[in-house]
This record gives C-alpha cells, sequence and structure tokens, in this order.
C-alpha cells in the first residue's frame, strides 16, 4: 500500500463522507486558482496546511513525503517563465517581471496541490469509488477503476519481490548486472500481471459475475455541520483575500 493510501485509511476523517472532505479539499483547490496568487493563494495554501497538520491529523513526515513530488512539478513549471527564448537580448535572456510571474504561478499550483492532498490524504479510493456511481458516473466504468487501483497495488508488490529476489542474487553488484536485472524484472512483470489478470477473471466468473462489482459501504451520512464549516472557512479565505486585494491596490 502507498503512503498516501495508508494515511488515508488510518485518518481522524476516514468514517466521514466524502462529500464533506470533497467540499473543503476541493474548495480550497478551486480558490486557489481563482483568486488572486497574493494573497489569496498563500492564504489557502496556509489553511491547507493548518487543517492536513491540525484536524486532519496527517503527520508532517508523510505529507512531505507525498507532497515534494507535485511540488517539484510546481517549480519546474515556474522556472520556465523566469527566461525568454530569442529576442534583442539574446538567444535565452532573463524574462521581464519573469521572477514575478514565475512566484504567482508557484503560488497557485503549490497552494492547489495541497487542496487535492487534503482530500487525498483523508479518503480512500475504495471508499470514493463505488459511490461515484450514485453520482451518475456509469457502473463500468467505476468497476474498470475498481479493477485498476486494485491491479495496480499487486503489481507494485510483485515488483517489489523481484527486486528483492534479485539483489539476494548479487544482481545489482555491476552495471551490466543491474540492465540485466532490469529486463528481467520488466519481463518477469507483464507475465505476472497477465497470470495474475487472468485469475482474477475466472474468480469473478467462478462467483456469477454479471458486469457490476457490488462493494458494501459503510452507512455515513454528510454532515451539515462540516460542510457548512467548510463554506464559512472558504468564504472568510476569499473575503480576506478580496479585502486584503484591495487595500493593497489603494495603497
Amino acid at each position: 500500500m502507498l503512503p498516501i493510501d495508508a494515511a488515508a485509511h488510518s485518518s481522524r476523517w476516514r468514517r466521514r463522507h466524502p462529500v464533506d472532505k470533497a467540499v473543503l479539499g476541493l474548495g480550497l483547490t478551486l480558490l486557489a486558482i481563482s483568486l488572486p496568487p497574493w494573497p489569496g493563494a498563500a492564504l489557502v495554501l496556509i489553511a491547507a496546511l493548518a487543517v492536513l497538520l491540525g484536524p486532519a491529523g496527517v503527520p508532517a513526515r508523510r505529507l512531505w513525503r507525498s507532497y515534494k513530488v507535485p511540488l517539484g512539478f510546481c517549480v519546474t513549471g515556474a522556472a520556465t517563465l523566469l527566461v525568454q527564448v530569442g529576442g534583442p537580448e539574446g538567444l535565452v535572456a532573463l524574462a521581464p517581471g519573469g521572477p514575478a510571474r514565475a512566484g504567482e504561478l508557484l503560488l497557485r499550483t503549490s497552494a492547489a496541490s495541497l487542496g487535492v492532498l487534503l482530500f487525498a490524504f483523508t479518503t480512500p479510493m475504495s471508499d470514493l469509488l463505488p459511490r461515484l456511481v450514485r453520482a451518475g458516473v456509469p457502473a463500468p466504468v467505476v468497476d474498470v477503476a475498481l479493477v485498476t487501483y486494485r491491479m495496480s497495488f499487486l503489481l507494485l508488490d510483485s515488483v517489489r519481490r523481484i527486486r528483492e529476489a534479485q539483489a539476494a542474487r548479487l544482481g545489482h553488484t555491476t552495471r551490466a548486472a543491474t540492465w540485466r536485472s532490469l529486463g528481467g524484472l520488466g519481463a518477469t512483470a507483464f507475465v505476472r500481471a497477465f497470470d495474475r489478470a487472468a485469475r482474477l477473471q475466472d474468480g469473478l466468473a467462478g462467483r456469477g459475475y454479471d458486469g457490476t462489482l457490488r462493494v458494501l459501504l459503510p452507512e455515513v451520512r454528510i454532515s451539515g455541520r462540516f460542510v457548512a464549516a467548510s463554506l464559512t472557512l472558504l468564504a472568510a479565505l476569499a473575503t480576506l483575500t478580496l479585502v486584503l486585494h484591495s487595500y493593497g491596490k489603494g495603497s
């Protein structure tokens, strides 16, 4: 199981309805991309961090391990705004206003990423996907997503076991041995993936699979108080941003 999935299953908000957490997490994401980057995105980033490390109870180290990957993409995307290619100043030169635009983009994307992570760290996929059918998503689409989600963990486990076996047989001692082991890893994982898929199909057929995977879900209700508190927080962030932004323009 991936760290983010393990955190979602052990989250304090594990028993809350996905709609509750979607209002808060995806609402923060929408604010991050729609409000002025300063101070809007900065306020959203601070609020998302406070909720993740506070009420949601996500460990800081685990959050950083998952956040540094999208943050790397955010930094890479923002860095491209620092330079311009061609023009009177040469082939590659510093773009006029580049640092300001890069900083704004970095604020927007990093804050939006935290909003998505807030939803991901508190909502297991096994709770979310079956409920999508009730929301109108076609059942075959949800079934494919459920099987893919399950098979991805089996494939990762197979890859880990193969790598451990290769390392125990000194398969990574030299560069040539590493490349041979990598080729064997790919071939073995490919064969095992098809074997597991065939066994899964046989198992489903033996249990009377009729085209729909039926999953038992715990009965949870949408919390009016939680949704109201989330909307209040979102409204407060939007209002504070507009007030500070107007004050900054006026001064």
